[in-house]
């Protein structure tokens, strides 16, 4: 069981200890932490907070105590209930509200739950104001309101609707072109939200919807991230109802994921380069990624005529980056479409509807169109170290092995060879570095791997 605590929130697993777990009172203590920053950081005398949950067992109770915190701190709150990670992103400066929380674990299993942060940009916060939370929850720098300066509760159930309305509101999604493309979709929505949204925007658009694992229960039917070794049934169901595609998302909906006409993953990190070739091809513009995503999003953004660069992992990086860039669309290779004319948060809504505007136009198959990108393969390895060993100097030291090769320092050490790349990357919490690799084919990304791991031993002793 786990407490991890972090610049980007909170989470962990539900019940336990206080300080080992996400217990009712570390969902006190670090909902009244983010109040007190607000209030410092907004410095009015009247905060609203949006809130939204997906559908997990736990949410409820989370919800409930995060709530009733801020209203104690005198904050009034907009509680969306069941929503999605991106409605609530949207929702924060819709209601000129000064910051928002949602309550998802995002891909983790149902024994997790987490508090994640929005700034009064519906945007998550930054490493600095994250820390300073931290701090505040450490200290308990806590002071509650009397009980005539209580904050409101307000309920609001329509942004799910407000969010689908947004979505076909942009200027290049067209609902009539879609219509008339007569597309059969599958989704799984993993019981949770995105069986609630991803359904509500497939009928607003006239695709039939096959739904799979839909009723907002939280009791996920399957590991609910979105990798092949977890979709089974959809890809069976795909070819079972002789579907066009399968839409795949995770709890919070900010991951997205297909599966063609054939059954087979369309692959999460093509779902970023499928919507950036649709939105490129309309919009001349640059591209965003970090740096463990797949290099097929520089060749088709390349292909368009535009620039492509890699911020370090994290989404806040990623946003970052884009804004620096002026980037007209951007994200990250697990399935996050990060479309700024929307707003600077990962949609799957956003990124089905410029799916299905691609398809429509594009015409042909699913799987003709994964055929029709740069195919690279990934590979993910992992180092464990023995603790006291100096994991900065070994990446270092990594870095000046291949000083005469592209590299980037900016987030470990992200190595570009003429035909792959190798991106080093040490973890936080324990004495681990992670080796993302990609090449032209599954095995030359393994050997890659293998070869770094080899090399790091030798610079380390082991």
């Amino acid at each position: 069981m786990t407490l991890i605590k972090s610049i980007s929130g909170i989470r962990g697993t539900i019940g336990g200890k206080p300080g080992d777990n996400l217990t009712p009172i570390d969902a006190v203590k670090f909902a009244a932490a983010y109040g007190s920053w607000l209030k410092d950081y907004r410095k009015k005398d009247e905060l609203t907070v949006v809130i939204g949950r997906d559908a997990r067992i736990s949410g409820e109770m989370i919800q409930n105590l995060v709530v009733s915190t801020l209203s104690g701190l005198g904050i009034d709150v907009i509680d969306l209930d069941l929503s999605t990670t991106p409605t609530v992103e949207i929702a924060v400066p819709l209601e000129k509200a000064d910051g928002g929380i949602i309550l998802t674990a995002s891909h983790n299993p149902k024994q997790w739950n987490a508090l994640k942060l929005l700034n009064e940009k519906g945007e998550f916060l930054d490493a600095e104001q994250g820390a300073k939370i931290l701090d505040i929850a450490e200290k308990e720098h806590f002071d509650f309101v009397d009980v005539d300066a209580l904050g409101t509760i307000t309920k609001n159930d329509a942004y799910i609707d407000i969010h689908i309305d947004e979505v076909l509101n942009l200027s290049l999604v067209d609902a009539e072109v879609i219509r008339k493309a007569n597309f059969k979709v599958v989704v799984d929505g993993v019981n949770s939200t995105g069986g609630i949204a991803i359904p509500m925007l497939l009928e607003a658009l006239g695709v039939e919807v096959i739904k799979l694992y839909c009723n907002p229960n939280g009791h996920f039917p399957h590991n609910p991230e979105p990798l092949k070794e977890h979709l089974g049934d959809i890809c069976k169901l795909v070819v079972k109802e002789k579907a066009d595609f399968g839409i795949v998302v995770d709890p919070d909906v900010d991951r997205l994921a297909f599966i063609s006409e054939k059954g087979e993953m369309f692959g999460e990190e093509y779902t970023l380069v499928a919507c950036a070739d649709y939105v490129l091809g309309k919009t001349k513009g640059n591209t965003v990624s970090n740096l463990s995503s797949s290099r097929a999003l520089r060749d088709i953004t390349e292909k368009h005529g535009g620039h492509y660069e890699a911020a370090a992992v994290g989404e806040v990086n990623v946003v970052t980056k884009m804004k620096a860039n002026k980037a007209i669309i951007g994200g990250e290779g697990n399935g996050g479409i990060i479309y700024p004319e929307s707003h600077y948060g990962r949609d799957a809504l956003v990124g089905t509807a410029l799916f299905l505007m691609l398809m429509a136009e594009r015409g042909g198959s699913v799987s003709a169109l994964r055929a029709s990108y740069p195919s690279y393969y990934m590979g993910k390895k992992k180092i464990e170290l023995t603790p006291g060993l100096d994991v900065d100097a070994i990446l270092a030291a990594m870095g000046k092995k291949y000083e005469n090769e592209q590299i980037s320092l900016i987030d470990g050490v992200k190595i570009d060879f003429s035909e792959s790349w190798a991106h080093l990357r040490k973890s936080n919490t324990e004495p681990i570095i992670r080796i993302y690799t990609e090449a032209k084919s599954q095995s030359e990304a393994d050997t890659l791997g293998d070869k770094i791991i080899a090399e790091i031993k030798t610079i380390a002793g082991l």
